[in-house]
C-alpha cells in the first residue's frame, strides 16, 4: 500500500494539483472537522467505485490512518494501482499542519 504524508498533501493542496480526496470517515465525524474531501464513508465505498478516479491520484484519509489504510488495499484489489493513504489521518494534519483543526 502507498502511503503520502499530510506535508505531501499540503503540497498537493497549495499547487492545485489535479487529485482526488476520498474522506471515509462517517458523517458526524466530518461535522467535528475536515479538511476538504469528498466524503464517502467507509461502509459505501465499494458500492461508490464509479466516483472514484482510476486515472489521477487519489488521496484516502479517515481520523488516524486505520480505515483509510483498509480501504486503500480493497481500491488495490479491485484494480486501482493509483491510491495513496493518508498517513496519520486527520490527526497527522492537526499536529503538523493545522493546529486549529479539532483532534477527537
Amino acid at each position: 500500500m502507498k502511503e503520502i504524508t499530510v506535508s505531501e498533501l499540503k503540497q498537493l493542496k497549495d499547487t492545485n494539483a489535479d487529485f482526488q480526496l476520498i474522506d471515509v470517515r462517517e458523517e458526524h465525524e466530518l461535522e467535528i472537522c475536515e479538511i476538504g474531501g469528498e466524503l464517502i464513508p467507509m461502509g459505501e465505498v465499494m458500492e461508490n467505485l464509479d466516483k472514484i478516479s482510476k486515472t489521477k491520484k487519489v488521496v484516502v484519509m479517515c481520523r488516524s490512518g486505520a480505515r483509510s489504510g483498509t480501504i486503500c488495499r480493497a481500491l488495490e484489489a479491485e484494480g486501482y494501482d493509483n491510491v495513496y493513504n493518508l498517513k496519520g489521518g486527520i490527526l497527522a494534519w492537526a499536529d503538523e499542519i493545522d493546529p486549529s483543526v479539532t483532534k477527537y
